[in-house]
């Protein structure tokens, strides 16, 4: 069942593009098993699932071949649900187009999260139709310190070209036209004439007619007078404000964002916190620390969003806390120049690579908003995203408030599919090793050296046990061409009504149970299609103290 994926580097006959694609399922091979997953999630792409020891393996197992869900490509595609997607019937749509990889990821900016939001149900009510009562998961994505608009009544405003629009820290005053209240006062300190300031929605458009370039033309006390740079209408309570190359002296993590995270988040048991404007190292340990304080959310993922330059300079030592990066282009590409963009994608999709962390995408296919196709130029960008080694790819507008969210999620998947079949694997694999620090750890040798056999041996699949989910995840840094199967067998709790998951990171399990669950984990792959008669299999596990490589070849 192993497949040599087809090379950029070599010839391509031309009418070979016109040929239609074939829909990838879980019964064909798939390519690695990304790092974007949680331990004790059921990760179907990748067949990663788990065994508690309390239950029985065939009713897992059984489980586990229920589901059949069709996915376009091994690329996460992350979607922020609102509006127009948070009812059960769209989200269950967008988990048959593809919406990571068969799990959802919900994007919640917090300032937007009201006690009654109902995203969460949607996400649940989807999930127990759609997926068997998987656990769904959750990112919520805090607000940070980030400078904002406020238009109380909420009417559209009118911006002409050339004219003079005042913002000011004065929150009592209406917003119009002339006047534009703002939530900081330390602006008229921050900046200086001739300095620019960007003003848009919620998630920053781009557009020249939905957000509008300022130049500073005079300070008075704590008001900035400005000169507008373009004609816009600014719609809707909240604006952003973006004024390059400053710094704002608020918290990271602020006083609203940990209300909704000891609040929203854990009553919802978020999986992932996306660190809004992370800045240094620092913003990643106190996130951590009050998470850890907070239960079961000690286990949340840290996902560092850089987006201003200030973390663009700190970004080696955030990376090495951080679980994960996002590369918020929207935000991000206010500072930077347009041509230096492009650059600090290549440069730190790299470092995430060849750090084994995940690396988030934004900002692709923003025309999806409003049209049902996207530019050539975003197709192009979201393929050259898979290529650079992009873990996900995170939509925003596209989904929160666009008319297409399924064809987006949909679309978007197909070109990361047709981007995943001219990957240069072996490349990868290299590179990543060239990378990795010396001397290696013992697990991450004999983790890359699982992936080295099952290529040279063209195993069909690599077997992995592992009570934390850092083998998986060292598996998958060296992206493997086949599908990874990741055993994760974690506690169970009862309080006598239901079970519950918990302590992922301290599985237990017998030699005895690893071959029962071995045998089934064969059984299934046999049954979902990527293992055949004589394939030979790889399996990574532990042995006593130490992590073995055996290769199995099967027999009829």
């Amino acid at each position: 069942m192993h497949t040599s994926p087809l090379l950029l580097e070599e010839p391509i006959r031309m009418v070979s593009i016109l040929e239609p694609s074939k829909p990838v399922s879980l019964s064909l091979p798939v390519s690695y098993l990304l790092n974007l997953d949680l331990e004790w999630v059921v990760k179907w792409v990748s067949g990663f699932f788990f065994f508690p020891p309390s239950f029985p393996v065939k009713f897992w197992l059984n489980l586990i071949e229920i589901v059949q869900t069709y996915f376009p490509a091994m690329t996460k595609i992350v979607g922020t649900l609102g509006p127009k997607s948070r009812s059960p019937e769209i989200i269950s749509a967008c988990l048959n187009a593809g919406m990571s990889g068969g799990t959802c990821i919900t994007r919640a900016k917090s300032e937007k999260i009201p006690h009654e939001y109902s995203t969460i149900v949607g996400i649940q009510e989807s999930v127990h139709e759609s997926l068997m009562n998987l656990k769904e998961i959750v990112m919520l994505d805090t607000v940070g310190p980030e400078l904002q608009v406020v238009n109380k009544t909420e009417r559209p405003i009118s911006l002409e070209a050339e004219s003079l629009v005042v913002l000011t820290p004065d929150q009592s005053k209406e917003a119009n036209s002339n006047l534009l209240p703002i939530n900081f006062h330390g602006l008229s300190k921050a900046v200086k004439e001739g300095d620019t300031i960007f003003i848009g929605q919620y998630l920053f458009t781009g557009s020249e007619t939905t957000s509008v370039w300022l130049e500073v033309s005079e300070v008075k006390g704590e008001d900035v007078i400005c000169r507008i740079k373009n004609s816009a209408t600014l719609s809707g309570p909240l604006y952003t404000l973006h004024v390059s190359q400053i710094r704002i002296d608020s918290p990271t993590l602020t006083d609203k964002d940990k209300e909704v995270i000891s609040t929203w988040g854990v009553r919802n048991d978020i999986d992932f916190l996306s660190l809004s404007h992370t800045r240094c190292a620092e913003d990643v340990r106190q996130a951590r620390d009050f998470l850890s304080k907070l239960g079961d959310l000690k286990q949340t993922h840290i996902f560092a969003k850089i987006e201003n330059t200030e973390g663009l300079n700190h970004f080696d030592e955030i990376l090495k806390e951080a679980d994960g990066i996002i590369l918020s282009r929207g935000t991000l590409g206010i500072d930077l120049p347009p041509e230096k963009v492009f650059l600090f994608q290549k440069t730190a999709i790299y470092k995430c690579n060849m750090a084994g962390k995940s690396a988030v995408l934004t900002r692709v296919v923003d025309s999806m908003t409003d049209n049902l196709r996207p530019t050539r130029a975003e197709a192009t960008d979201v393929a050259n995203a898979v290529l650079d080694g992009s873990d996900a790819i995170l939509l925003g507008a596209e989904t929160l408030r666009g008319l297409y969210p399924i064809e987006t999620i949909s679309t978007v998947g197909r070109i990361c599919a047709e981007a995943e079949k001219v990957s240069n694997h072996d490349l990868y694999f290299k590179k990543v090793l060239k990378c990795s620090e010396e001397p290696m750890s013992h697990l991450e040798s004999i983790a890359s050296s699982a992936v080295r056999a099952a290529i040279k041996v063209k195993a069909s699949v690599i077997i992995c046990f592992t009570s934390s989910g850092r083998a998986a995840r060292l598996l998958a840094k060296y992206r493997p061409t086949m599908p990874v199967i990741s055993v994760v067998i974690p506690r169970l709790k009862t309080n006598q009504l239901r079970w519950t998951f918990s302590g992922a990171f301290e599985a237990e399990s017998s030699s005895d149970t690893n071959e029962t669950i071995l045998k089934f984990a064969l059984d299934h792959g046999k049954a979902a299609g990527f293992i055949r008669p004589h394939d030979r299999v790889v399996v990574f596990q532990k042995v006593g103290d130490a992590s073995v490589v055996k290769i199995i070849e099967l027999e009829d």
